[in-house]
């Protein structure tokens, strides 16, 4: 592949979805547009972009930006985290809303396993949370990858991977080779396309933000945005859930929560500031 080319798509996701393209450009742009390419009808992926370069596309372009962006997920990923919203934060969170309920966004929710592993650990702890009520708004600039998920279709691959057989037995059903989530799942969240790169004023009063191995992509530039605009959206005693793993540098909207790697509350001072 021509540098130029890898420099032409390294920037098409930069200015659509704030992603920065690092390591190996070639191996990463080959292996996530071989099946669009093969989808329009082109020989091989600089075919595609040599298209995206002569014809500009919006619904390619729009595509192209979407195959680069769809994350990895599992059931479960980063088992400590779900002990901390099962133990600690959900309940903390449930007993001071009392009947309002909880409301919780999953942030580049990829294709749904986080979600309906949110959704089952509500359902599995509904005791310790007296019986709450929980409004989950999931959202991905994937419109591929939200279908998949609204779908609750999964392989026997991907369910094995963090899914415990009890949990896969209780919720979901066996159709074929597949597993497809139960209906009682599947209708409560509500699914929404959204680029985190937009303006996400209309977003409000959130008491969790899941958005987990999704801003570490992002330049500091348009990192530290999104983090701005997701601290307004969090209640003021709220919790943000990044990836364990996740390195956060956002002094000024967030501080390091209590319970462990990943969790974050608003930092009052910048909430003032903000105000």
């Amino acid at each position: 592949m021509k540098p130029e080319d890898l420099e032409f798509v390294a920037a098409l996701a930069r200015n659509r979805t704030g992603m920065v393209l690092r390591g190996d450009k070639a191996f990463f742009i080959e292996n996530r547009l071989g099946s669009l390419a093969r989808r329009e009808g082109l020989p091989s992926v600089p075919a595609l972009i040599q298209r995206l370069k002569s014809e500009p596309d919006e619904a390619l372009a729009r595509g192209v930006a979407e195959a680069l962006t769809i994350g990895e997920t599992a059931f479960f990923r980063d088992r400590t985290t779900f002990e901390r919203l099962a133990e600690d934060i959900l309940p903390d969170l449930a007993a001071a809303r009392g009947d309002k309920g909880l409301r919780i966004w999953c942030a580049g929710c990829s294709t749904g396993q986080e979600v309906y592993s949110l959704l089952m650990l509500i359902e599995e702890n509904q005791a310790r949370l007296g019986g709450v009520k929980a409004e989950i708004l999931a959202t991905d600039l994937s419109e591929r990858a939200l279908e998949k998920a609204q779908s609750g279709v999964y392989t026997q691959f991907e369910v094995q991977r963090g899914l415990p057989i009890r949990l896969l037995i209780r919720y979901f059903d066996k159709i074929d080779d597949t597993w497809r989530a139960s209906a009682g799942l599947r209708q409560l969240p509500r699914w929404a396309p959204l680029n985190l790169t937009d303006d996400l004023r209309a977003l409000r009063g959130f008491d969790v933000i899941l958005c987990r191995n999704v801003l570490s992509h992002f330049d500091i530039t348009v990192r530290s945005r999104v983090m701005e605009q997701m601290a307004m959206a969090l209640a003021p005693d709220g919790c943000l859930v990044l990836g364990a793993d996740e390195a956060a540098s956002f002094p000024d909207a967030f501080e390091p929560a209590r319970g462990g790697a990943g969790l974050y509350s608003r930092n009052p001072a910048f909430a003032r500031a903000a105000a």
